[in-house]
This record gives C-alpha cells, sequence and structure tokens, in this order.
C-alpha cells in the first residue's frame, strides 16, 4: 500500500494506460522477480501510487530511480523521506524521452541498472526495444505486461506467439514469464491478463551486437508471416543488390521456409549478411 492513503484513492488515467497494484505480496514478487535488489540501482516506470516504489525501497534498492509521466503521482512522491536522503529519486518525465546513462550517473547510481516495472500498457513495449537496444548499462529486468505481450516477447520459434519482439529479446536476454496475474489483482482492473517478465542478460559473448539491423531482418520477415522468406525479405534484398533466394541460400536457410521456424542463429546469420551488404 502507498505511504500516503491518498494516492490510493487517485483515479487512473486511461491516457497514460495506467493499472495499479496494491497487493503486498504481489508487490514484493514483482520486486524481487529478477534477483536481490538490495545495494543495486533499480529503475522503475510509472510507481504511480508508490506500490512497487515501497516494495523495492523495503527490499533495499539505492538508488531508486522513478519515472513518472503523472504530476499527481510525482508530486507526492517526492514527499517521501527517501527522497531527502538519496535512496528515492523522482523525475517527472515520459520514459521514452530519457537519457538512461545520465540520469543514472545524476544519482550516483551504479551499472548495471535494474529496471522494475509495472509498465502502463501503451508504451511498454517500445521502452522494451529501446532497453533491448541498450548498451552495458542495462541490467536485469522485471516487466510486468499484458500477458499476450508477455508471450510474444518469450516465445521461441515454431510457438504461435514467436515474432520480432522474441527475435529481438533472444538476441540479448534470456527471457521466461516469471508468474501471470488475473485482471482483479489491478485497479482499475485490465481487460486481459497480465505477466511478470524476466529477461536476463546473456554473456558479452554471447549477444549480438547489431539489433537495428535483427530488428529490421525479423520486421521484414514477420510483416508477411504467411508467405515464404524470398517473397517477405525481397524488398530488403533489392537494398543489397542481391537476390532474396541467394541471400538466404548464403545463410543456408531454404528460400522456402516462413519465418516463425527459423531460429535465433538463422535469424543473426540474415542480419549480418544484410548489415556486411547495405549501402
Amino acid at each position: 500500500m502507498s505511504d500516503h492513503p491518498e494516492l490510493s484513492r487517485a483515479p487512473a488515467r486511461k491516457a497514460l494506460g495506467q493499472h495499479f497494484l496494491f497487493d503486498p505480496d504481489i508487490l514484493r514478487r514483482t520486486a524481487l522477480a529478477a534477483g536481490p535488489v538490495a545495494n543495486r540501482t533499480v529503475i522503475e516506470i510509472g510507481p504511480g501510487p508508490g506500490g512497487l516504489t515501497r516494495a523495492l525501497l523495503d527490499e533495499g534498492a539505492s538508488p531508486l530511480i522513478c519515472i513518472e509521466a503523472d504530476a499527481r503521482f510525482s508530486e507526492a512522491l517526492q514527499a517521501w523521506p527517501e527522497t531527502r536522503t538519496g535512496q528515492l529519486n523522482i523525475h517527472l518525465e515520459d520514459a521514452r524521452r530519457i537519457n538512461w546513462e545520465a540520469v543514472i550517473s545524476a544519482a550516483n547510481g551504479n551499472t548495471p541498472a535494474m529496471i522494475v516495472a509495472n509498465l502502463p500498457y501503451n508504451v511498454g513495449t517500445p521502452l522494451l526495444v529501446d532497453w533491448l537496444k541498450a548498451g552495458t548499462w542495462r541490467g536485469e529486468m522485471a516487466l510486468m505486461f499484458q500477458k499476450e505481450v508477455a508471450e510474444r516477447i518469450c516465445a521461441e520459434p515454431g510457438q504461435k506467439h514467436y515474432g520480432r519482439l522474441a527475435v529481438l529479446a533472444a538476441a540479448v536476454c534470456r527471457s521466461y514469464i516469471s508468474f501471470v496475474l488475473p485482471p482483479g489483482a489491478f485497479k482499475p482492473p485490465p481487460k486481459v491478463d497480465s505477466a511478470v517478465i524476466v529477461l536476463q542478460p546473456l554473456a558479452a559473448n554471447e549477444r549480438f551486437e547489431d539489433i537495428d539491423s535483427l530488428e529490421q531482418v525479423a520486421k521484414a520477415a514477420f510483416g508477411q508471416r504467411r508467405k515464404m522468406l524470398r517473397a517477405s525479405l525481397k524488398p530488403l534484398a533489392a537494398q543489397i543488390k542481391k537476390s532474396a533466394t541467394d541471400w538466404l541460400e548464403a545463410c543456408k536457410i531454404a528460400p522456402t521456409a516462413r519465418a516463425e521456424t527459423l531460429s535465433q542463429n538463422d535469424f543473426r546469420a540474415l542480419a549480418s549478411y544484410y548489415a556486411a551488404r547495405r549501402q
């Protein structure tokens, strides 16, 4: 529960994708989903009434950096005693426009920083893609999404939800669904189940660094997922002055294959080939 009861009564704003959690057990479980937070720099997005914020502080997160776009909540959180000690840092900003390394430095934080958040539904996916592309400042993540989005992030080749997000996530992280929550766990209740996913960074020698090229290839491949790859990759192939068939065969992939059958290594091979020949 929030340190300030009036925050608990503040209505969620649909335009900001707000759905609040108040159950202490769920909040503690979320706070610790990616591992201990004690003495770790932790970033939280959209703290709202501060339920998860309190759980993270109680578990020893320090400094805890909260990004809140709603002035009602950021102003109230500024009054918490932890802001005076420097354990809690509140920023009234849009998380999509943050210079993360500058914010961490200003809070005297250490890297890699953890990210633990009940993400607003309307900004969760673009934020995740940005974090997947991030440098060494970003560490473990425990993020709450709509369940279907969580399944898309954690999907394996051949599964129903396998697509661009799964390919990007697997390039830099090992991801899995930690637990699922029904709509009734939130106020107001969303229309769908939610899930907390954990993303653990891969070792440096296991990562794929060129996420931008990987994203372009995956986007094209899954953009027409019913088509064979020799058709769906044709526009990108034209950029590197190759036929899609030659490109695929050079990467030891059947031109008649479809995107959902490709492994992470297949996508990495396609992205590396594309990047090396792009003008």
